[in-house]
């Protein structure tokens, strides 16, 4: 008994466990979970695919066989694969045959077939009548696929075919029928907008319909109708607010979406109140996306004030505490940009914000951390950042990134919490992470060492550090830069040149080249380094590569003359690099006596700084960013303007370009926007006009200036006409004056003259005889700032010093208009048009007295600095000091402050 009792039990378990036999070891059962995973169309071939598409020729079709195949055709498309022209014909013609059986799955497989391939294959118009038929049979199954399939096969000359079919379908009594047509109107807008709008009767009569979809595509429909007109959209908008009849919720967000577009297109002010009363009213509604959309777009208004705010803050906090993750993801990341504009207006949602710290969900905990940040108090940032280092190494790098950003604007908002924040950023640059997140946490530190002075050498540390062990040319060359900048104005600036020379020793080329330029940077600025640094510089005469080679030996022969190692290794020559190649091609191209002229070269100027880098990162480009793809240069303002007009040309290189302005409303019957191109001797004006009306075309249009006080002859200006203006295009054209650079302010009225010629809006023909007609612009103006260059000098000091003997004018100003020091220092660098030089625009608001350092390239390529001293006693008081090689210059800078 004893022997067999095992036996027994063991028979007795497997038998009395009839559900054990199908239990597997985990495993096996994974084994077969992705097993039933598999997709089975993986390995398809293109040819072989298209050979078994014969069998839609065979008689009798086999409905399942043949769905199988579409379904592969489309998988073969939906992958990206290319299928011929040629190929693409063949099928589709063969597709067409299966229209001869009602199977209801093939039919949808058919339908969506011709949809994908309607771009494809040659002759799709053939289905047109089959399509048809269905769309006006009975079998409602068929009718929505075939209209959606008509509109992929029906082009511009064929929709006024399928018009009839069309207004039908969009007021039928079967909501799939009804959504189907209003959707395949919205594409066919695209062939033949004309027609699509004389079907606005029946789109307004399906915006009744009970249907919720139904109503939701009606008033998509309808908007696109009226898009261009924008008394026609807002009476839609207004219209709607009253219904009664606007039942789905799809609807409502179109509608919030529509609301928002016309109060944010408002430039006069004169928003009906009844869109606001509606945004706010939609925060109660019963259907929680609707109150999302509404406190999303309350929140998302330009001119909405900290008041306004407040409703759509609550419902956001409510949403806060919601069991869904959509929705607590959606309001943190909503109240996440609120805090970047109105951190007062969220103090209530504090504590709220602290429960999702610890939420399960790490997007949400980190979109709640940063808000904190941005919206914390001094006190509160120590217990944030041991919070915010307990879960940073369970987050994605994207949403470290996001952390970093909210921590270089919290440091900046209190810098005398820069110590810990450093140190977090520190630890930070020692963990794990991939190129973006350690370039991030590089770019934070430099934006501190730059805007914090307390914070520069303690964050050159950490910089320093961190080449040792960087795996990045990239970030290697960049912190190699900063240390060049920051290191030499130090007061120990001794201890960063063994980490740069560590980098001649042990990186390839590109750092090497790097480390060369930074050692002989601290050269030039450090006398008592000099000798040191040309010692280790002559090491890497014999460097294996030429550029580095070539590097040390011109940092070499410029230490030896100090002020041009201040010119040329210091502030560097403000040349655009590839106005320089361009420049030098077309020099070598041609046979010249006389030697390059390097004043021919184009000046570079920074480019202006955006104000999100102070203010955090917007979560929602986040969500859209692409992995660091670089963008591609864009085509500049003159060039464009120089292709459209190329008698430009004659009058040289450009010297600066400004920004456009308008010159009329933008509702107006034609919109003119100009902009100033500024040469040695001339200014071109050039202006960018569109006409909106679409029952004229205009030929022959110039613009005619004249001086305010005679300061230019008529017969001085050079006129370049536009000789057409159709209906929506932009046209170009320009007038160009002699420049007085002593006299650099002067105010032209103007206006446009040409001839009219009506045309029929529908048919585009035109008139043979026109009239002439004229339209009054706004005046035209020339400051300061517009021939005036700004260039940042990296040191100042030396700048300042290498003109001492130069002519230099100063005087003294009482700026009674000027409120406070800040604003005085943004208004006197926008009217000279000087770029602040050392950070020195950046002014501390507990201070009574202040120092701004501009620099600038006055025209004719006369180099410009000014220092002024501000002091704040009611009122502001200004002692300009101006140097330059020209004493004229001087002068004119000095009067024009006057």
């Amino acid at each position: 008994k004893k022997k067999t009792a095992p036996k027994q039990k063991k028979t007795c378990t497997v038998a009395s466990s009839p559900s054990s036999s199908a239990q597997q070891p985990p495993a096996m059962g994974r084994e077969k979970e992705e097993d039933a995973h598999v997709n089975p169309f993986v390995g398809l071939e293109k040819s072989r695919v298209l050979q078994e598409a014969r069998v839609f020729n065979e008689m009798p079709l086999n409905p399942r066989k043949c769905v199988h195949i579409l379904t592969k055709i489309l998988f073969l498309i939906y992958q990206g694969e290319s299928i011929g022209q040629t190929e693409a014909t063949e099928t589709f013609f063969a597709m067409t045959k299966l229209f001869q059986n009602f199977d209801p799955t093939l039919r949808k497989m058919v339908y969506l077939a011709i949809k994908e391939m309607s771009t494809i294959a040659d002759d799709v118009i053939i289905v047109t009548a089959s399509l048809m038929k269905d769309m006006t049979g009975k079998q409602d199954q068929f009718r929505a696929g075939a209209i959606r399939a008509l509109g992929a096969v029906t082009d511009a000359s064929s929709i006024q075919g399928v018009e009839r079919y069309m207004k039908q379908a969009i007021v039928d009594r079967n909501p799939a029928v009804q959504s189907a047509a209003l959707v395949c109107s919205l594409h066919l807008m695209k062939a033949n907008a004309e027609v699509v709008r004389r079907w606005v009767n029946e789109v307004q009569q399906a915006l009744n319909s009970k249907s919720p979809m139904a109503q939701y595509h009606a008033l998509g429909l309808l908007y696109a109708i009226k898009a261009k007109d924008r008394l026609a959209v807002s009476k839609l908008v207004v219209s709607q607010l009253r219904s009664t009849t606007l039942r789905s919720p799809y609807a409502y967000c179109l509608l919030i979406r529509f609301v928002c577009k016309v109060i944010e297109d408002d430039s006069s002010g004169t928003v009906d109140p009844a869109m606001h009363e509606f945004l706010e009213g939609c925060l109660r509604n019963k259907n929680e996306m609707v109150v999302y959309e509404a406190a999303r777009a309350i929140v998302n208004l330009s001119t909405a004030t900290q008041r306004e705010l407040q409703p759509a803050v609550s419902v956001l906090q409510l949403f806060l505490s919601s069991p869904k993750p959509t929705l607590r993801f959606a309001a943190v990341r909503t109240l996440n940009k609120v805090a970047m504009s109105h951190p007062a207006a969220l103090k209530t949602c504090h504590l709220d914000m602290e429960n999702l710290i610890t939420d399960s969900n790490r997007s949400i905990a980190t979109l709640a951390i940063t808000t904190l940040l941005k919206i914390g108090n001094e006190g509160s940032i120590d217990r944030l950042m041991k919070q915010i280092t307990s879960f940073m190494s369970e987050i994605s790098d994207e949403f470290k990134i996001v952390v970093v950003e909210a921590i270089k604007a919290l440091c900046l908002k209190f810098p005398k919490k820069h110590s810990s924040l450093m140190s977090f950023l520190s630890s930070a640059l020692r963990d794990e992470g991939g190129f973006d997140y350690k370039k991030a946490i590089v770019d934070a530190t430099v934006s501190l060492v730059e805007h914090i002075p307390e914070a520069k050498e303690a964050g050159l540390a950490h910089l320093c550090e961190f080449i040792e062990d960087c795996e990045f040319p990239s970030l290697h060359t960049r912190i190699l830069h900063i240390l060049g900048q920051q290191g030499p104005q130090t007061p120990q600036p001794h201890k960063y040149v063994r980490f740069i020379y560590n980098r001649l020793i042990l990186e390839n080329s590109v750092v090497r080249a790097a480390a060369v330029d930074a050692l002989a940077k601290f050269g030039a600025q450090c006398e008592s380094l000099r000798g040191s640094i040309s010692v280790l510089l002559r090491r890497s005469i014999a460097d294996s590569d030429d550029e580095v080679r070539d590097r040390a030996c011109f940092s070499l022969r410029i230490l030896e003359n100090p002020p041009l190692a201040n010119r040329y290794l210091v502030n560097g020559l403000p040349l655009s690099l590839s106005g320089l190649e361009r420049s030098l091609l077309e020099y070598c191209a041609e046979d010249r006596d006389q030697e390059f002229d390097i004043k021919s070269v184009p000046i570079e100027t920074e480019a202006p700084k955006q104000k999100q880098a102070l203010e955090g990162v917007d979560l929602a480009g986040l969500m859209a960013a692409t992995d660091g793809d670089a963008a591609a240069p864009k085509e500049s303002v003159f060039d464009t303007h120089l292709a459209a007009l190329p008698e430009l040309a004659q009058f040289g290189p450009v010297f600066k370009s400004s920004a456009s302005a308008a010159l009329t409303e933008s509702e107006t019957e034609y919109v003119v926007r100009y902009t100033k191109h500024v040469f040695g001797k001339h200014v071109a004006f050039v202006f960018n006009m569109t006409n909106t009306l679409n029952d004229q075309k205009l030929e022959n249009v110039k613009v005619v200036l004249e001086s305010s006080e005679g300061e230019v002859e008529p017969g001085d200006m050079t006129q370049i006409a536009c000789a057409s203006l159709a209906y929506g295009k932009p046209g170009f054209a320009a007038v160009v004056v002699p420049l007085d650079p002593s006299s650099p302010n002067v105010t032209f009225s103007a206006k446009m003259e040409f001839v009219v010629k009506d045309c029929d809006p529908e048919t585009g023909e035109c008139d043979e005889e026109g009239y002439d007609d004229t339209y009054s612009l706004e005046d035209v103006e020339m400051s300061m700032a517009d021939v005036m260059l700004a260039l940042a000098k990296p040191n100042f000091a030396s700048a300042w010093d290498e003109l001492a003997d130069a002519c230099e004018q100063e005087d003294t100003f009482e700026l009674s208009s000027m409120t406070s020091i800040a604003d005085a220092v943004t208004k006197i660098s926008e009217f000279l048009g000087m770029a602040a030089c050392e950070k020195s625009d950046k002014v501390n608001p507990d201070r009574s007295s202040h120092t701004l350092l501009l620099s600038g390239v006055y025209v004719g390529g006369h180099e410009v600095l000014a220092r002024a001293r501000l002091a704040f006693d009611q009122g502001v008081t200004l002692q300009l000091a101006v140097r330059s090689k020209s004493e004229a210059v001087c002068e004119i800078v000095v009067a024009a402050v006057g």
